[in-house]
């Protein structure tokens, strides 16, 4: 017998039964990950992000979960549904609240769907999801939707009726490369002269690089830290996404998967890159720098992230979402997805035709773009779902 239960806090959970369900390697399902963002008041109901994470247990034994969250706005979620919001007031109609099985504002894929490796996969998914589904009535929540999703649950979540839609990201892959140089001998001569000239502009400025592990970040080091990746949240007229307190909190708990690239000017630093290392991926989250120095954003967030992983063994670079100027140095059109079901039948069905529509033109995106990638041989071409381009409603 499988029971499935609300929590309306991580804590709810241990964190080591946590843990142990299949996570893929992603550090930001990791309850440490999760519970830093609760109670540091960043994903907390105060900002919108009221947490309903579903759990399913048997006889006390955690056999999986749902990060799951009910949202008052769509905001941090990277997956844009602010049409549909309006399409739902144009008709007189609540979109909010809605449900999102996510981690915070973070755009990378991983499973949602977590199960203990020991367990029935599937019943434990179908159990998870009919809790979701359940709690999506009680709450009048209008839609469900699970972002960022990996392949294996993009596929059962078709066949339980969801709709995919997709998007498009910039990934690098280690094709077993032992440096740098043998990466930017893949390259055309031009693209290769192109990237060695922005690096030796950063080191002509006199910059030079600090690494640092979660465990090493504190006091006043955490706080220069921060100071600099708020000014890039500053500059568009927000604040950060999460509290400082929410770093302190996983640099505590998390020191092997947080790591930051400090740039440093003689003995001042003057830009930042913030990444986590998942298992075998590098995940680019957050930048910022105290001027304009040429060529710094591209060492700090992709060069130094790619020096990184060949270094450490990693097999792929992740370094966040939207930005075609990453072409051009190294990383790839990548197709990503997201699920979603919408509980009222004639918004179901238009926003299905919409995702149909949408499908055909990010493919054609993808297409294109790839004609621009640097490298003197195309790399191999991506792993595309069988219903891209086609006018489905799943």
């Amino acid at each position: 017998m499988l029971q499935a239960r609300i929590l309306e806090s991580i804590d709810g959970a241990a964190a080591a039964d946590w843990n142990a369900l299949d996570l893929g390697g992603r550090p930001f399902l990791r309850h440490e990950f999760l519970a830093a963002a609760e109670r540091s008041g960043s994903a907390a109901p105060a900002t919108g992000w009221t947490p309903r994470h579903v759990v399913v247990e048997s006889g006390g034994t955690l056999l999986g979960a749902m990060p799951l969250y009910l949202k008052s706005h769509s905001w941090g979620e990277f997956v844009f549904d602010f049409a549909w919001a309006r399409a739902y007031g144009q008709h007189g109609l609540d979109y909010y609240p809605k449900l999102v099985s996510a981690a915070p504002f973070t755009p990378a894929a991983g499973p949602k769907l977590l199960v203990n490796p020991a367990a029935d996969t599937d019943l434990v998914r179908k159990a998870l999801l009919d809790a979701a589904r359940e709690l999506g009535q009680e709450t009048g929540a209008s839609t469900l939707h699970a972002l960022f999703i990996d392949d294996a649950e993009r596929e059962w979540l078709s066949n339980q009726g969801l709709m995919a839609r997709l998007d498009c990201q910039f990934h690098w892959q280690n094709r077993q490369f032992g440096s740098f140089e043998d990466f930017l001998g893949t390259f055309t001569a031009e693209k290769r002269k192109k990237a060695r000239r922005e690096r030796r502009r950063v080191q002509e400025a006199g910059i030079h690089f600090v690494e640092l592990n979660g465990g090493e970040l504190a006091g006043d080091l955490l706080e220069d830290v921060y100071a600099l990746h708020a000014r890039t949240f500053a500059e568009r007229g927000n604040p950060p996404y999460f509290t400082i307190d929410f770093f302190r909190e996983i640099a505590s708990t998390m020191p092997g998967m947080l790591m930051v690239k400090l740039a440093m000017l003689r003995d001042e630093p003057v830009a930042c890159a913030v990444f986590l290392r998942g298992t075998d991926t590098l995940y680019g989250r957050y930048w910022g720098a105290t001027g304009d120095f040429h060529s710094l954003h591209f060492e700090a967030c992709y060069y130094q992230g790619i020096d990184y992983c060949i270094r450490e063994g990693l097999a792929r670079f992740e370094p966040g979402t939207q930005g075609e100027h990453k072409i051009a140095r190294g990383f790839s059109p990548t197709p990503v997805w997201s699920m979603h079901e919408v509980a009222h039948p004639a918004f179901r069905a238009a926003v299905g035709e919409y995702l149909g529509r949408e499908r055909a033109h990010v493919q054609a995106y993808i297409d294109a773009i790839r004609a621009h990638v640097p490298f003197r041989r195309a790399e191999p071409q991506a792993n595309l779902h069988p219903d891209v381009g086609s006018d489905i409603s799943r």
